[in-house]
């Protein structure tokens, strides 16, 4: 059974995106079938991935509205092993049109149940908002991994999240469960960098990866390539600490399913 994780915070230029590419990439490397959902209207992880958002005849607008199953709507992405279910910007509309529909905080989790056995991971890029899409993102996940820029203020964002995360618990998805908080942007040049990744281990404890994503250039370019870091610079600092990050993962799900 797939493994699906929310990669959410309701803060933009987190590196939600880059990490949900990334994290796939290597995850996909380490020979796990991966499917990456694009829950975010904006589409960045499908442009990311090298597919042409203009040119998608399904998307998951489409799946959340029920005009398409999500497995009509996946595409094979030129990485090998990941799938992709794309975003177009129809997805805004979602957001609103949803609002009326019947059991309308489960229609990504609907969709996404039906996929589990063909995935060992199910990645889902969150919008940044705390909105009807991050809601089912977080509903249709078993665990969410949250990125977190090394900035000031880091934290004080965060209270919003946790706040909507018990709600999603006590309410709709009981089971959820932080998968762990991921520092991003470090530049260890800075005395606030390792304040807040202190302030992060201080609060979350063991949750948060031992993996620190590092301010890199070669990390900001790959989108615009349409690739992941692995096959964009695979010597990068980016690239060394996304492919760690996946090793951190996948040893974390490998005790807690030992346990």
């Amino acid at each position: 059974m797939g493994r699906s994780l929310a990669i959410c915070n309701q803060k933009g230029g987190v590196g939600k995106t880059t990490t949900a590419i990334n994290l796939g990439a290597y995850l996909a490397q380490a020979g796990k079938r991966v499917l990456l959902v694009d829950a975010d209207p904006q589409g960045n992880a499908t442009s990311g991935l090298g597919v042409d958002k203009t040119q998608l005849e399904r998307s998951l607008y489409h799946v959340l509205m029920g005009q398409s199953e999500a497995a009509q709507a996946i595409l094979a992405s030129p990485v090998q092993r990941i799938d992709l279910l794309p975003s177009t910007v129809d997805l805004t509309g979602a957001e609103v049109e949803l609002i009326p529909q019947v059991g309308r905080e489960f229609r990504l989790k609907e969709a996404l149940d039906a996929l589990k056995t063909a995935y060992e991971f199910i990645l889902i890029d969150s919008p940044p908002s705390l909105g009807l899409l991050t809601v089912n993102a977080l509903v249709a996940a078993e665990t969410i991994l949250i990125p977190m820029q090394c900035e000031y203020y880091a934290l004080e964002g965060l209270s919003q999240l946790l706040k909507t995360i018990e709600l999603v618990r006590s309410r709709l998805n009981p089971a959820l469960a932080i998968e762990g908080v991921l520092l991003t942007m470090a530049d260890y040049r800075t005395n606030l960098t390792q304040e807040v990744i202190n302030e992060a281990r201080g609060f979350f404890k063991e949750k948060v990866f031992q993996t620190v994503i590092p301010r890199n250039v070669r990390l900001s370019e790959a989108p615009g390539f349409g690739k992941p870091i692995s096959t964009y610079d695979a010597s990068s600092p980016g690239a060394h600490k996304y492919q760690e990050l996946s090793q951190e993962l996948l040893s974390r799900v490998n005790a807690t399913v030992a346990s």
